[in-house]
């Protein structure tokens, strides 16, 4: 049975692990292409002790397991797998994976793109730091909405205060 194609956790992942699942039994694969992102101590100047991320368990997994459908339809791809960590982090540690795998090299660096530039801004992630100003929200950028917009698909989630956690009752909103 292959791997399944989402996996949210607040546990660490292994990258080589990913990648093998993603792999098995298919002798297709002729490429591999994956994206590891991971907490940084710094963002806009400010140091980052830490941070949190928040998210709808079953939605958040929907929009994604979506995000992969698509990447099928606009490229020729085998699989691809989205990891992705909630719950308290710190600097260095792992946050997102996103590996995909195809015939040819061109397709996998794309579609692994495509992926992590429509994750950035679509999926139902809520971010929060803990900077030496205290905690904050972090807000889609105007360069992660640009990105998307290559592939032809608007986003205007960047720096919109409207859409804050705290302001809707989304996760985080007492804190």
């Amino acid at each position: 049975m292959p791997a399944p194609r989402v996996s949210i956790r607040t546990e660490d992942f292994d990258v080589s692990a990913e990648i093998a699942a993603l792999r098995t039994g298919d002798a297709a694969v002729g490429a591999v292409a994956s994206f590891i992102g991971t907490v940084r101590d710094r963002n806009d100047g400010l140091g980052v002790s830490a941070m949190e991320l928040e998210h709808y368990p079953g939605m958040t997994e929907a929009a994604i397991e979506a995000m992969i459908d698509e990447a099928h339809r606009r490229f020729d791809i085998r699989a691809a797998r989205v990891v992705h960590r909630v719950g308290p982090l710190l600097p260095l540690d792992q946050i997102v994976l996103v590996a995909v795998s195809s015939g040819h090299r061109g397709q996998a660096f794309q579609a692994c793109e495509f992926l992590m530039d429509y994750l950035k801004t679509q999926a139902p992630f809520w971010k929060k730091e803990n900077t030496s100003q205290g905690a904050r929200w972090v807000d889609a950028r105007v360069s992660d909405d640009a990105a998307l917009a290559r592939w032809g698909i608007a986003a205007t989630n960047a720096g919109d205060a409207a859409d804050s956690p705290a302001l809707h009752g989304s996760p985080g909103a007492s804190t």
